[in-house]
């Protein structure tokens, strides 16, 4: 390569470092943890509500974690969304010995809606209370988790907040991707900014755990108003935005810990079957691969280049900018690797967490294009 191919690449890499190192920086004072609740008490009474299909190998242990919270009166609503297994009697077991346990028969899935959003839906109709926690079952919550959510949403002053818990990983993929969950988040919303700019655009969450209250899951039109989504942890706060209500997120990891998948092929398609709504979706591959390959492969690229060679024929000053560009790329990773308690080893290998993770965007959207069909727990699902 020329010497001023290699010195413009070195600049391209550092810039797009730049950009995710500065704006992690600023989000790590941020993203704050949740809140103690008040001493004493003063919570609204809670419903804590949860989808759950085929899950006889979690729905126990998720009850009684819900169940051991303290610092708040709650009661939990299970629907069983056509489960095949052991769920609905499970939990039916544990309700006959606990009276704030309540189990709600699914009904079918119309037409047009996803079957995360029609359950959650139905367990809204179904709550006795005003204050509402989503969780999803793969959540383990800490006795403290549901006090101290609730207390966030009081703090905040939003109409919706999304805690993210710590992600557990079981094999390669999830060791590998589910980090850049943190990652993209904090390296590419301000939150500051978010916070200030009540744009849909600037929303975020997850939809592993969401808080609520029920007049303004109301006025937002609730999961019906994104009934045919795939990705309720942007399509959720997107609708309270439009509807002119405020969202906020806090860092759940010190509360909650998720297992999302045991395999990796589960990872892969548990992270395709959404990519479209997010990153993946057409308007925002393009720039999103730009600054992430740029960012974070290019840097790792060009220093193994320039080791090789004894940077041979490499103009003196671009050496300094690819050293800087890789410890911008890395550093972000490192910090949050320390924060949440993550895997180093996973952060060190970011460069081919990327390219893995931008192969999952381009696949999905390729297959929008083409309309092929994928399933998720045994349901098919449309091209979003």
């Amino acid at each position: 390569m020329s010497p001023a191919l290699l010195g413009g690449l070195a600049v391209a890499g550092l810039a797009c470092a730049a950009l995710p190192a500065a704006v992690t920086l600023a989000n790590l004072r941020a993203f704050r943890p949740a809140p103690r609740p008040p001493v004493g008490g003063g919570l609204p009474p809670v419903s804590v509500l949860v989808p759950a299909r085929d899950e006889e190998q979690a729905i126990g242990r998720l009850c009684r974690d819900v169940l051991a919270s303290e610092g708040v009166d709650l009661e939990l609503v299970i629907l069983d969304d056509d489960s095949h297994d052991a769920t609905a009697e499970i939990v039916a077991g544990i309700a006959a010995d606990d009276p704030r346990v309540r189990l709600v028969k699914g009904k079918p899935l119309p037409a047009g809606w996803c079957g995360k959003q029609h359950a959650c839906w139905q367990l809204a109709n179904a709550a006795r209370h005003d204050t509402i926690v989503f969780l999803d079952v793969d959540v383990s919550p800490a006795a403290d988790a549901v006090a101290r959510s609730v207390a966030f949403l009081d703090a905040s002053g939003a109409a919706l907040v999304s805690g993210f818990p710590r992600q557990l990983t079981a094999s390669f993929l999830d060791w590998l991707l589910l980090p850049l969950i943190h990652f993209i988040l904090l390296g590419f919303l301000p939150l500051a900014r978010s916070r200030q700019d009540g744009s849909p655009g600037m929303a975020a969450g997850c939809g592993q755990l969401f808080v609520t209250r029920r007049a303004d899951y109301e006025r937002a039109g609730g999961h019906e108003a994104i009934r045919g989504s795939l990705h309720d942890g942007v399509k959720l706060p997107r609708a309270y935005r439009r509807a002119g209500l405020r969202t906020d997120i806090f860092d759940a990891s010190d509360i909650a810990s998720c297992r999302m998948y045991e395999r990796s092929a589960d990872v892969w398609r548990g992270l395709s079957k959404n990519a479209t709504e997010g990153i993946g979706a057409p308007a925002t591959i393009v720039p999103f691969t730009l600054l992430l390959a740029g960012g974070q492969i290019l840097p790792a690229v060009l220093l193994g280049v320039g080791l090789a060679t004894g940077w041979n024929g490499w103009p003196t000053w671009t050496i300094p900018v690819v050293l800087a560009a890789v410890a911008l790329a890395w550093l972000p990773r490192l910090l949050e690797a320390v924060r949440f308690r993550q895997s180093l080893g996973s952060a060190v290998a970011q460069p081919l967490g990327v390219a893995v993770f931008l192969a999952i965007q381009w696949i999905a959207l390729v297959r929008k294009l083409l309309g092929l069909k994928t399933a998720w727990r045994g349901r098919p699902i449309a091209p979003q």
